[in-house]
């Protein structure tokens, strides 16, 4: 049998006006701000009108660690919201914006797939509203401004040895890791080494998705530390007057996007932090309106279990005051084969035995979710190639964890193969049997912290961190900054620093390469083994396969 393209589907969708979309929430025409007819900005007059509702259920949905046979995680966010809406239940969608850099590289598109899509597809894998445009635009002026400081005098008296303030830019680009800025001559100011990150990484990035508003916008941005002086006192945004400039080019960015899933329910999709280099969540703003207009929010968090939802847990939900009723975590067949040693050329092959083998990263991350106090559900996205025995090897072991495995077909039927998924998991966040917390205190000391999530999240014996490293910490802690939470920014693909060491692992180190002080976002990024803030592109793009056609249509954006 034949089955169309994600783009074929999504170019089929019978897409309803944004207005009627914004009803179903309760959101009036004038309260949205259409970019077109199918996508719209919610205003921040009416985001400010809707607090005193109560919250509805919160789901987060993640995964195992992802695999090249693929996981669906998106897809299986929408559908499962497509499906609580199927019976009857008042939900929405919260996704992250797509980066144009895995766009262009190796990832392609970010929205769904199969029958459980976000659209209109093509503009949120490009341009779609500017979010990132404006937040790409407002650290760039936050570099030039601190370049400019020191060429008119310097009179923060910045170390020009010490600025840690790097430029950023939304694509794949390893020539620009490393750079030196300001050469020829003294009219082009005093050269320097530097470099770029790709945007998602930019702590503006992460302070648009973990502000509350505007006011809380700027304060962040003004608290972020750009550089230090000799005396190693640091530099704030707000001491060379860039706070202001850089929150009203945000501001339009700040407000989250409404659009709709391919069965027209409503979705906001805003914000988008990588989450192995950054926090991984979609926008705070985001969720916790969508919590005041719907009864249940499905929400995502980036990459596996290990990364996003702990992200999730102890970054995003301790500075909203947010906790998730239950958390879906999303495996394969395939995934569980390629886990088990199984060549992703072999994936369509039955093999039950492989399953078994490979289920111990599903294992892992049931039990270190558990550890936050919620209920969790694993959702078997199902693939065609998919067996019976198989499926029932993942059911048999996830129930030897204490928890149940659904299957779901949203991708093949759309809400109608989800549906089964949607009534248990309406049922369990019914039921109020969460008791959430995050695994580490505010107290507890920075180093800790990093540890804690190594040996209870990753199974590591050790972290392994220099004196520098060790030092910058404690003189961070003294300053005032202990308190933060932290952000570890490490290969999605393993427990490990090694993207290569699949399964369940343990008995392995974590080295810490570098740590970053993100005092505006309000968390230490602690930076592990090989992970790179700027990717590259792979060796064959999948920007090569990107292309009009002759009707002018986009191609090979999946």
């Amino acid at each position: 049998m034949a089955y169309k393209s994600d783009i074929e589907i999504a170019r089929e969708a019978k897409k309803r006006p944004i207005q009627e979309i914004g009803e179903k929430l309760g959101i009036g025409s004038d309260d949205l701000l259409p970019y077109g007819h199918d996508k719209a900005k919610v205003s921040q007059s009416f985001i400010d009108s809707v607090q005193g509702n109560d919250n509805g259920k919160l789901i987060l949905v993640t995964a195992i660690n992802p695999t090249p046979a693929g996981e669906g995680k998106t897809t299986t966010t929408v559908g499962l919201g497509d499906g609580l809406n199927r019976i009857g239940k008042k939900a929405a969608i919260c996704i992250r914006e797509a980066s144009l850099g895995p766009c262009f590289g190796m990832k392609g598109g970010a929205a769904g797939g199969g029958y459980a899509q976000v659209v209109p597809m093509e503009e949120m894998n490009l341009h779609f509203t500017g979010d990132f445009h404006a937040i790409t635009s407002a650290h760039n002026l936050l570099s030039a401004m601190i370049d400019n400081h020191i060429y008119w005098g310097n009179e923060c008296e910045i170390d020009l040895r010490r600025v840690v303030w790097r430029r950023v830019l939304d694509m794949n680009d390893r020539a620009l890791r490393d750079i030196v800025t300001s050469l020829g001559g003294v009219a082009n100011g005093f050269p320097r080494q530097a470099g770029f990150d790709i945007t998602v990484a930019s702590e503006v990035m992460a302070c648009l998705c973990l502000a509350l508003n505007l006011k809380d916008l700027q304060k962040r941005l003004g608290d972020i530390i750009v550089a230090y002086r000799r005396d190693r006192s640091p530099v704030y945004a707000r001491d060379i007057k860039a706070d202001g400039a850089m929150t009203v080019l945000l501001k339009d960015a700040m407000q989250p996007n409404l659009v709709q899933t391919l069965e027209n329910n409503p979705a906001f999709v805003h914000g988008g932090p990588f989450a192995n280099i950054a926090h991984g969540c979609n926008s705070v703003t985001a969720t916790t309106t969508a919590l005041k207009l719907a009864d249940y929010v499905v929400t995502e968090a980036g990459f596996g279990a290990d990364l996003g939802a702990e992200k999730f847990m102890n970054i995003k939900c301790r500075k909203a005051g947010i906790a998730p009723s239950v958390v879906v975590c999303v495996a394969t067949v395939r995934a569980m084969k390629m886990n088990g040693g199984v060549a992703k050329a072999d994936l369509g092959t039955e093999n039950v035995e492989a399953v078994r083998k490979g289920c111990p990263n599903l294992g892992r991350h049931i039990e270190n979710l558990k550890s936050f106090g919620v209920p969790v559900v694993v959702a078997i996205n199902h693939f065609v190639t998919d067996t019976d025995a198989e499926i029932e090897a993942v059911k048999d072991f996830v129930k030897e964890h204490g928890s149940e495995a659904i299957l779901s077909q949203h991708w093949e039927f759309g809400s109608k193969g989800s549906e089964a998924l949607a009534r248990r998991v309406a049922e369990i966040a019914d039921a109020d049997a969460a008791n959430f917390a995050p695994i580490y205190g505010d107290d507890m000391p920075l180093m800790q912290k990093i540890e804690t999530i190594a040996k209870r999240i990753y199974r590591a014996d050790e972290v392994l961190a220099d004196k520098k490293i060790r030092t910058q910490l404690q003189e961070w802690e003294a300053q005032g900054y202990g308190n933060l939470p932290i952000c570890m920014a490490k290969t999605q693909y393993s427990f490990t620093t090694d993207p290569n060491r699949r399964g369940a692992p343990t008995g392995h180190s974590v080295p810490v390469r570098e740590v970053r002080l993100a005092a505006g976002a309000g968390f230490v990024v602690v930076i592990c083994g090989e992970i790179m803030t700027m990717p590259g592109l792979p060796r064959v793009p999948s920007a090569e396969m990107i292309m009009l056609n002759d009707s002018g249509q986009i191609e090979g954006l999946f």
